[in-house]
């Protein structure tokens, strides 16, 4: 935020915690107790016991204070206006009720918690951005005015909907704001997120800690903690499960009890925790054993990394003086106190850093370490005739390419820039930066002179931006500098101001000391800004190359910041201009310059960044390089007629894809000129065989394989309408469709793609499915039409009790995409209901999701059923609480561990 946000603190306990001085111990499962006490069959959402039992879940958390818990946890963990919309209780009687009773049970500290609202964000769903705030900021106003110390945002699964939470708690109340996320055994999201991206991009807004709940067993936390440390600004949390449930004697029992929990959790303590505690399966033995642990452990120290007083982060509080446990302190309006040390960040594993961030990938420069990121400039309109044109007519799909393109040539971190004059820009940079988002994984610069796009873009964006750009006039730091802050941006920091671009080092220099100031002045670290020291024509400004490189040389020296430079412009108005480049960027790499924003596509650039990555040592024993230029010949040297003898079979690849190899089709790109067709530059095979049916069309088949892998559905329907023209649909979809889409999945597999990506490729399927639908005459021509009930149907449905159903509308969409009919029977359906569907519709492969652990009973109710009454239908399931073992114990004859393995289950079933 733009000025320092005022901090409401309620006594010492909380005040030595903010400021890492102490430990802070949470309570445990809320559902473990709810069920065991029979409350759960109440009410199809569990936060109306608040209202219609507060003696029952007094009496739930007065067991977790008397076994010592610091913090108790209010029972509103879906106490959004969604999920009580089929109620007559409002959010703030919820709340109001739920404070009041933590405090009856003489809570220490109340936390007003916030989950998930239990919808998909867009690009996955409906809801959007501004619409999860609203829903967010009225529970954290909630929570506020029903006197809650402190709020808790957790068990979110989606890094965007995290964010909105954070978001709108830190802006809507005064409270300090803890958050977590729910990682699987894989160490990431459902969507792709590592607990690194979400330390990074949730403390940067402002969370006064940032962990971990649920999922995993203290165990399997333990490393998942230690990747989370170094990159959180603020205290680290977690909360872990009692290890992984499990049926028994028809109940769900966890197999972790109080000791191992207690033992396992010194590992999480050891690896940077300093607040803790559980959930599911967790008890008040659980939380007690975890008090004695922690009574018996030396208090933590605070980290000696500074940052600025005011700071927007939650190591701003270590400046706090606490009072009375009953007193409430504002702090943050005010100058540092007199007396108190320098605020500092109270995680002691925190390791400063100038990091990027999308929800699935992170380019990272950490402080004193010699690492390079390239940015890459292919999405920017200036110069280029080709992409101004698509911007100007709508054409997204033509960005996708180019930002694929640049992925596969290594690029780090993708520059967007769709300054177009007429073009509404705000509103075309945040849709195109959604877009973006939806098809490739990369972290991505929003470059713009409009600060009112910039906070367009940068306000909806999952994960952690980088700003391109602010200046050293003073209207543009006062523009620009608190959208960044705000939004907890990285920021690039031009060396202009009133008086134009100074000709001299020294000059660049004195903007870039007061652009980092005055970031420093609105709660922006120093490591958070790089500088960019504007490249000059050598054609015209041949003195000032040496100045340039001289500045950026005096700006690491001085200032310790990273730095930027768009290499390019060295060369105009000069012949053999990628030659001049990448001479430049050597020379520039040798001052100090850590990010060349360049055109990944060309091979020169490719050679010289990946042979500085050996001489800086991040190309760790060389192994990119050699796997990159081992068998390859020397392209001077081949220039020169010199012999190719060894060269494997001939081919004379001309640089590596930024340490990796590339093809011997890679011609050099003109720098400066029209936008070359999206798909050149970097050209890969075919990736899928082509069959003999199409050998005819193997240019086709390739350019709508490669669109199916970007996510582009426009050019994957006009490809399949060419191909139709000549071919039989159902070859379409059995000789290109169904092995392009395996390659999907084992890419998704890999980790090479994740939820977005593999739900955009799905979607460009599902475009060429139409067509083939649509061009069909006969109904049984090709999968997915309307005769598909009965063959190849499914029925999906969230297991009675449970009303979490993001999952389940995942897998919906998936396999819809994928050439299935879904039948959607909606959460919380009892298992009859499930019959019924099934004896309607003959589907026979059904698909029953849960999340609550209160709830997998009625999954293995409903399996049994659908056996004992429907022989032949076959039961897949799936769920953040599901496990192969668990599948196995309940009857299930599928278990699909997430939305992609549900797809894999379905074809398997349905090809047999």
């Amino acid at each position: 935020m733009a000025t320092p946000r005022k901090l409401t603190v309620t006594d010492d306990r909380l005040a030595e915690a903010l400021a890492g001085r102490a430990y802070l111990l949470f309570d445990g499962g809320m559902g473990t107790l709810v069920q065991a006490a029979g409350l759960h069959t109440i009410h199809e959402v569990p936060d109306l016991l608040n209202l219609t039992h507060p003696e029952a879940i007094v009496a739930i958390q007065r067991q977790y204070v008397e076994a010592g818990a610091d913090c108790i946890t209010t029972n509103t963990f879906s106490a959004n206006r969604l999920k009580l919309a089929s109620t007559d209780a409002t959010v703030a009687e919820v709340y109001a009720a739920a404070a009041a009773n933590a405090r009856a049970a003489g809570a220490p500290l109340v936390a007003g918690d916030i989950g998930p609202t239990g919808a998909l964000l867009e690009p996955l769903g409906t809801l959007t951005f501004d619409e999860a705030f609203d829903i967010f900021s009225e529970q954290a106003c909630a929570a506020e005015a029903a006197g809650c110390d402190l709020i808790v945002v957790e068990t979110m699964a989606d890094l965007l909907e995290a964010k909105a939470a954070v978001l709108a708690a830190v802006e809507s109340t005064t409270l300090p704001v803890f958050a977590t996320m729910t990682f699987g055994e894989d160490g990431r999201t459902f969507l792709g997120t590592t607990p690194a991206i979400a330390a990074t991009t949730l403390s940067a807004l402002g969370a006064s800690a940032v962990g971990l709940n649920c999922s995993l067993g203290p165990t399997e936390l333990a490393p998942l903690v230690g990747e989370l440390a170094p990159h959180d600004r603020a205290l680290v949390m977690a909360q872990p499960n009692a290890g992984l449930p499990r049926i028994q004697d028809g109940e769900t029992v966890f197999d972790v009890g109080p000791n191992e929990f207690a033992q396992a959790m010194e590992a999480i303590l050891d690896a940077g925790a300093t607040v803790v505690g559980g959930c599911c399966g967790t008890t008040p033995d659980h939380i007690a054993a975890l008090r004695a642990l922690i009574d018996a452990r030396p208090l933590p120290a605070v980290a000696s990394v500074s940052v600025p007083a005011h700071a927007p982060v939650a190591s701003s509080v270590a400046a706090v003086s606490a009072g009375s446990a009953s007193s409430r302190i504002a702090w943050g309006e005010q100058s540092e106190p007199k007396g108190l040390s320098v605020p500092s960040v109270p995680n002691l594993r925190y390791c400063p850093a100038f990091t990027v961030t999308s929800a699935q990938q992170m380019a990272s420069l950490p402080e004193g370490e010699a690492r390079i990121a390239v940015i890459g400039e292919r999405i920017n309109p200036t110069g280029k005739k080709k992409l101004k044109a698509a911007l100007q007519a709508g054409d997204v799909d033509y960005l996708v390419a180019e930002a694929a393109a640049q992925q596969r040539a290594g690029a780090d971190i993708l520059d967007v820039n769709v300054g177009v004059p007429g073009l509404d820009e705000p509103t075309l940079l945040s849709q195109v930066t959604r877009t973006l988002q939806a098809t490739v994984p990369l972290p991505l610069q929003l470059d713009s002179s409009d600060p009112v796009a910039i906070e367009a873009a940068a306000r909806g964006y999952a994960g952690r931006p980088m700003v391109n750009s602010v200046n050293g006039k003073a209207d543009n730091l006062a523009a620009v500098l608190p959208v960044v802050a705000r939004y907890g941006c990285t920021v690039v920091g031009l060396t202009l101001d009133e008086n134009g671009i100074p000709p001299t080092a020294e000059e660049r220099l004195a903007i870039a000391e007061r652009i980092v100031a005055t970031a420093e002045s609105y709660g922006i670290p120093r490591e958070d800004v790089a500088i960019d020291c504007l490249v000059m024509a050598a054609a015209t400004n041949q003195d000032e190359v040496r100045e340039i490189l001289r500045a950026v040389a005096l700006v690491k020296e001085r200032l310790g910041v990273r730095t930027v430079l768009g290499v390019s412009n060295v060369s105009f108005g000069l012949p053999a201009r990628p030659l001049v480049n990448s001479t430049f960027l050597a020379a520039a790499f040798g001052a100090g310059l850590d990010m060349p924003i360049l055109n990944p596509l060309n091979a020169r650039y490719r050679d010289t960044v990946a042979t500085f990555r050996i001489l800086n040592g991040q190309d760790a024993g060389c192994r990119a390089f050699l796997e990159a230029y081992a068998n390859t010949a020397d392209p001077y040297e081949v220039a020169a007629g010199i012999s190719t003898a060894g060269v494997v079979g001939g081919s004379i690849p001309v640089g590596g894809d930024l340490g990796r190899p590339s093809s011997s089709k890679a011609t050099p790109l003109e720098e400066g000129g029209a936008s070359p067709a999206p798909t050149e530059g970097v050209p890969a095979g075919c990736p899928i065989p082509i069959t003999e049916t199409f050998a005819d069309a193997a240019d086709v088949v390739s350019h709508l394989a490669e669109c199916v892998l970007e996510g582009r559905g426009t050019p994957v329907a006009a490809a399949t309408e060419q191909l139709l023209e000549t071919h039989d649909g159902l070859a379409v979809i059995n000789d290109i469709f169904v092995p392009v889409l395996d390659v999907v999945g084992q890419k998704y597999d890999e980790g090479v793609f994740f939820l977005p990506q593999l739900m955009a490729s799905a979607e460009a399927v599902k475009a060429g499915f139409d067509l083939i639908r649509d061009h069909a005459q006969a109904a049984a021509s090709a999968p997915g039409t309307t005769n598909a009930a009965g063959d190849r149907a499914i029925i999906v449905a969230t297991v009675q009790g449970d009303i979490h159903d993001i999952g389940k509308n995942i897998v919906k969409m998936l396999l819809e995409n994928y050439g299935f009919t879904v039948i959607d029977l909606g959460r919380d359906v009892a298992p009859e209901a499930v019959l019924a569907a099934a004896r309607d519709t003959r589907a026979r492969l059904i698909g029953l999701s849960a999340l609550m652990t209160t709830t997998v009973g009625a999954m293995e109710r409903t399996i049994q059923l659908i056996h004992e009454q429907l022989p032949g239908t076959a039961v897949m399931v799936g769920g953040a609480v599901i496990t192969q073992e668990f599948a196995d114990q309940i009857g299930a004859d599928f278990y699909a561990k997430d939305a992609a393995a549900s797809t894999r289950v379905a074809s398997a079933f349905f090809d047999d």
